[in-house]
């Protein structure tokens, strides 16, 4: 499969949580899958992922949170994406989130969240199922 016709996803670890492992290795598993992946690094803010999300033409942003402020994280990419007329980019992500929160992190418009114990071949999985390849 070329680079052109590869889903681009970036991956990102916004606000100050310092752990990174998971996070890098969803972003290998997704790249073994074929997939273009763009991984943004450490302490991004929600404005810094979304301009990376748009400069790259991404299909997708993953975002890990493990610090306990997926709420705020999460609406703040969603609300910029809505604001860059970019809303058709796909936002998923996982971390430590609690089951009470997900209902309305999914009304808020994020597409799906994996939680500790999501193997990367059922990540990589819904990727290929949710966002269609570019032609």
């Amino acid at each position: 499969m070329d680079a052109v016709s590869r889903i681009r996803v970036v991956i990102a670890k916004p606000g100050l949580d310092g752990h990174d492992r998971g996070v890098k290795i969803v972003a290998r598993a997704l790249r073994d899958a074929g997939m273009e992946v763009v991984y943004t690094g450490l302490h991004q803010t929600p404005e810094q992922i979304v301009r990376t999300a748009i400069q790259e033409d991404a299909a997708a942003v993953g975002l890990s949170v493990l610090s306990g402020a997926h709420m705020t994280l999460f609406a703040k990419v969603i609300e910029l994406l809505r604001e860059q007329d970019a809303a058709d980019i796909v936002v998923f992500g996982g971390g430590i989130i609690p089951e009470e929160d997900m209902s309305e992190l999914e009304r808020m418009g994020v597409a799906r969240i994996f939680t500790p114990g999501a193997t990367t071949h059922e990540i990589v999985e819904w990727v290929r199922s949710a966002i269609p390849a570019p032609v």
